[in-house]
């Protein structure tokens, strides 16, 4: 039987679904992503940790199982050789899918799709993160 939350993401991604977001919404999310990736280039887990929502924060509530979490699974978002943001869309007013192009730290290029869902204190944070490897050829 098919997953529809995946044929969703895959249908909204690709302009059967919501609106774009808002150009001042994508650069808040992109913000809150480039943020987090900084911090983990820097080695930064306080930081990186600091931009992950509450969900995230319940799953993972200490920075040390967060970065093990992020270090096991997601090798080329914890340290990209580069990254730039790709399409964006709004899923309703509060959350937001973010796809990054990544050059992992093994040289391969990887597709993340972020969800970031804004806070009461009106900030984007990460709630979620897909990742896989694409078939592009990193130049």
């Amino acid at each position: 039987m098919p997953d529809y939350r995946v044929i969703a993401l895959i249908l909204t991604l690709f302009g059967a679904g919501p609106a774009l977001a808002g150009e001042a919404e994508i650069q808040a999310a992109q913000s809150t992503i480039d943020k987090q990736l900084q911090a983990f280039l820097a080695d930064d887990g306080a930081a990186a940790y600091s931009h992950a929502s509450p969900t995230i924060k319940k799953l993972y509530p200490t920075v040390g199982a967060f970065m093990t979490m992020v270090e096991r699974g997601y090798a080329p978002v914890r340290q990209p050789q580069s990254y730039a943001f790709g399409a964006a869309k709004k899923l309703d007013r509060t959350t937001i899918l973010q796809k990054v192009h990544l050059v992992g730290p093994d040289g391969r290029n990887y597709v993340a799709v972020y969800t970031l869902e804004l806070q009461a204190d009106g900030v984007f944070r990460i709630s979620g993160c897909s990742l896989r490897a694409s078939n592009a050829l990193s130049t």
